[in-house]
């Protein structure tokens, strides 16, 4: 110790006076702060980086939670999204004879109202006794999960045909919504497009090789996957099922913050037309 205070040019009894001295408000609110953002990130699953903590911590009273501050104390802390990669599976087939409806949407994602637009996809699932597919429906303008469905098989009336199905018994939309989707032989077969038509719902669908057109679907996806999927290790296809259905019914569209929302839960931005 003597060596050490020589070495630093301080005192033995300075360097017990700094040791012993009670942390400053300054330092306790420090603490206390990051305390409460690790709780934040914990909740969030790991998934959430500063833009949706901040929000997350001033609607739960922390005071003086800029987002520059978050971010810098989430480096220190080492307090990150860790995502992972995986093997990514064709589930889209556009070679087939069925019909092919033009591209309606024209990239136009924004909506005024519920039920106006509603962009689908599908997208696969490992698990220790083979795929699981899931379909899922959303409304453009909440980007809520309106209807979904899981499959063992890419057939559309167990798979997109029941997410529709869903969507339609929870809204029961009006004349005039559009339904978005990709060229796949699901959303072209005459199944599909005989649901879409006995609701006078106007089908639209991408171009050719082009994942820009159907953009927020693909976006739910990537954060399905970065959020959930790649963390887990499914056993069954039932332990899969159910943790999709806690993870889209509990945890998306009722607690998830979407930066397009202004950081709400599509749940909460529904909410506000009430």
């Amino acid at each position: 110790m003597t060596l050490m205070c020589q070495v630093l040019n301080v005192t033995r009894s300075g360097y017990y006076a700094w040791r012993d001295r009670p942390a400053s408000n300054r330092e306790r609110r420090r603490a206390e702060l990051v305390e409460q953002i690790r709780t934040v990130f914990d909740d969030s699953r790991g998934t959430y980086g500063s833009p949706r903590v901040t929000p997350e911590l001033n609607e739960r009273g922390t005071a003086a939670a800029c987002e520059n501050t978050v971010a810098k104390y989430m480096r220190e802390q080492g307090i990150a999204v860790k995502p992972k990669k995986r093997f990514v599976p064709r589930t889209t087939d556009p070679d087939h004879p069925h019909p092919i409806a033009p591209n309606r949407l024209d990239q136009d994602f924004e909506a005024t109202a519920p039920d106006q637009k509603w962009a689908c996809d599908l997208t696969y699932i490992w698990t220790d006794e083979g795929w699981l597919y899931l379909s899922v429906v959303l409304d453009l303008f909440s980007r809520r999960v309106i209807g979904w469905s899981m499959s063992e098989d890419l057939k559309a009336d167990g798979g997109v045909a029941e997410a529709l199905r869903m969507a339609l018994a929870r809204r029961r939309p009006g004349p005039g919504l559009i339904h978005h989707s990709d060229r796949g032989v699901q959303y072209a077969c005459g199944l599909y497009r005989q649901l879409l038509a006995e609701h006078d719902i106007t089908c639209s669908m991408s171009r050719p090789g082009n994942c820009y057109d159907n953009a927020v679907a693909e976006s739910f996806f990537g954060t399905f996957k970065t959020e959930l999927v790649h963390r887990e290790h499914y056993r069954t296809r039932a332990q899969a099922r159910a943790s999709v259905f806690e993870w889209i019914e509990c945890w998306y569209n009722r607690r998830r913050r979407h930066s397009s929302l202004g950081f709400l839960s599509p749940e909460a931005f529904e909410a506000q037309l009430n």
